[in-house]
């Protein structure tokens, strides 16, 4: 009978995991787009720290990212299971927040004048140029910065990740959550301290003997800013492809409408789903942007009137 149990026990086990094996593959695939942004962004975010700092700044906003994700995961899980459209809801915000994002990075980009100053991009210029600045201080800020905009996307990351486990049992969930949580903070930071290195790898092997390594070296520091200039654009189309992707799917009529006209297009009918879901996505993005723009200036002439 103990052997018996036992044997029922392991196959128990080895059907959970493979369950879970199945919803982790699927919650990754979902979360890829929001992956790719998380990458760019993160690597974006040590641009301007000293060269001997790149990689300590990583480590500490990866510590920081650690600890979102000890928040975020029990709180989804806790969520789930206390009241699931909740978390329906939070996917939709997600999604507004993700568009919104991509059209402000599309609109700073082509159109600068349009949005506000960005005081944090002018402080860091300056902060880099003037020796006398504190730049111990001024790292902790940026890494604050960093760990505040990880806990939004690990936020949306943990949530898409948890309406690919739905119907799944508490520790099912758990058991991706945990896996999504641990895989990516640690797949993102690890490629982030990787890019940001690269054109120092690259310095090092052109200042060798030797001309394979110099060779590699050139490579090297002629890919790095071409690198982050992919990962920014692949980023931001992940915003639109993701973000409107959610939005799509939680909006029935937009749902229905963009299977139709995806349907007419035959075997190209998944990359139109794609197209129309970034199409979604951009123009959401772009009236959330407007609104948060003409909010902001409002609250601008107010508090200007109210200085007076």
């Amino acid at each position: 009978m103990a052997g018996a149990s036992l044997l029922t026990l392991l196959d128990d086990i080895s059907v959970i995991l493979d369950d879970v094996s199945v919803m982790t593959k699927v919650a990754a695939k979902k979360t890829a787009g929001v992956l790719g942004d998380d990458l760019a962004l993160n690597a974006e975010q040590v641009t301007g720290v000293r060269a001997e700092r790149e990689l300590p700044v990583v480590w500490a906003v990866a510590k920081g990212s650690f600890i979102n994700k000890l928040i975020l995961v029990p709180a989804a899980l806790l969520i789930s299971t206390v009241y699931p459209p909740l978390v329906t809801f939070l996917l939709m915000c997600g999604g507004l927040f993700l568009s919104y994002e991509g059209a402000e990075k599309i609109v700073h980009k082509f159109w600068p004048h349009i949005l506000p100053h960005d005081e944090e991009q002018e402080a860091r210029r300056k902060a880099n140029a003037d020796d006398s600045v504190d730049m111990v201080a001024f790292e902790k800020q940026k890494i604050k910065g960093a760990i505040r905009t990880d806990f939004i996307l690990s936020a949306e990351i943990i949530v898409i990740a948890l309406s690919a486990a739905a119907g799944a049992t508490l520790l099912e969930k758990s058991l991706v959550l945990s896996i999504i949580a641990v895989a990516i903070t640690v797949g993102v930071y690890g490629l982030v301290a990787g890019i940001v290195k690269m054109d120092d790898a690259g310095l090092y092997l052109r200042q060798q003997s030797g001309s394979f390594k110099q060779k590699v070296g050139d490579l090297l520091l002629s890919t790095a800013p071409k690198l982050m200039k992919f990962l920014s654009i692949a980023g931001t189309l992940a915003m639109f492809l993701v973000g409107g992707g959610i939005l799509v799917h939680g909006i029935d009529f937009l749902h229905h409408g963009v299977e139709d006209l995806a349907h007419l297009t035959g075997i190209f009918e998944s990359v139109t789903t794609m197209l129309l879901n970034a199409v979604v996505g951009l123009i959401v993005g772009l009236v959330v942007l407007f609104i948060m723009t003409m909010i902001g200036k409002w609250r601008g002439k107010d508090d200007g009137q109210a200085a007076h």
